[in-house]
């Protein structure tokens, strides 16, 4: 597929528990080539958004299709041949080794001709996420970090053509969180596509094609890093001030939150 091409497009998805809603009406498109983030306050609706993306949530309103197909029409396996979700906790029962853990991902694609690559797949994800020393350790002994990116490599042994990675560098140091970045952007680049919930702005400015903010469960703005990352709209989103500066060597955007003064106390005169 080209590069821009829409994968997956949402349509007025509104989504309600109880008398809360979490969702109001929001219009999305997920295109082929481009890494797409998702930024906004806690509780503003991001995870399910994530949620309605994959297939896991039916929204109570509106409509999503993968290229064009009504996205719960897919079928559980077929579905998971496609998308591939990591979400922010990882939980894991028995003391499966890091290497099976992996290996799960390979489910999908079991008893088609893809499942011959099976273990050149696993080992492939095993490096890429930089896990590959742990194969044989069991999953509950690892630490935050290394339990994110064992996760990591069991959503890229599926093989999907999205990725949709929430929260994935929240529990990563520095050169992970590159490395997590980097996977998503080669992904993107070979005629995938990724949605990547993020809470650290520096890094979506960094990283992302496009950036969607989502604002008590409806879109506040959706578009280019630089048009999108204001230091007025984030620190309304926000309720609190962002300065958004250009790098004075590389251009970059540079999106700082301001510590010990609050939106108030910018405000007054």
């Amino acid at each position: 597929m080209s590069a821009g091409t829409p994968l997956v497009e949402v349509r007025g998805a509104g989504v309600r528990i109880g008398d809360a809603t979490l969702l109001d009406g929001v219009d999305v498109d997920v295109r082929t080539g481009e890494i797409l983030v998702v930024v906004g306050p806690n509780g503003a609706g991001k995870s399910t958004l994530l949620a309605v993306l994959s297939g896991d949530r039916v929204p109570d309103a509106g409509t999503v299709a993968w290229e064009g197909e009504p996205l719960a029409s897919l079928r559980p396996r077929e579905l998971a041949r496609r998308r591939a979700v990591l979400l922010q906790e990882n939980h894991v029962s028995f003391p499966f080794r890091v290497v099976d853990v992996v290996r799960m991902g390979r489910a999908p694609w079991e008893g088609t001709s893809s499942a011959d690559a099976d273990d050149a797949v696993v080992a492939a994800a095993l490096a890429a996420a930089d896990v590959a020393h742990l194969a044989d350790r069991r999953y509950p002994t690892l630490s935050g970090g290394e339990k994110a990116r064992a996760s990591l490599a069991r959503v890229l042994a599926q093989e999907p053509r999205l990725l949709l990675l929430d929260e994935p560098t929240a529990a990563l140091d520095v050169k992970h969180q590159t490395q997590v970045l980097a996977l998503a952007r080669r992904h993107a680049d070979a005629g995938g596509a990724a949605v990547v919930v993020l809470h650290d702005l520096p890094l979506a400015a960094a990283w992302a094609d496009r950036v969607v903010v989502v604002a008590r469960g409806g879109i506040a703005a959706d578009g280019a890093p630089a048009d999108v990352l204001t230091s007025d709209l984030l620190s309304t989103v926000y309720d609190h001030p962002v300065d958004v500066l250009t790098h004075p060597v590389t251009g970059a955007l540079l999106v700082l939150p301001r510590h010990g003064t609050t939106v108030q106390e910018v405000a007054a005169p």
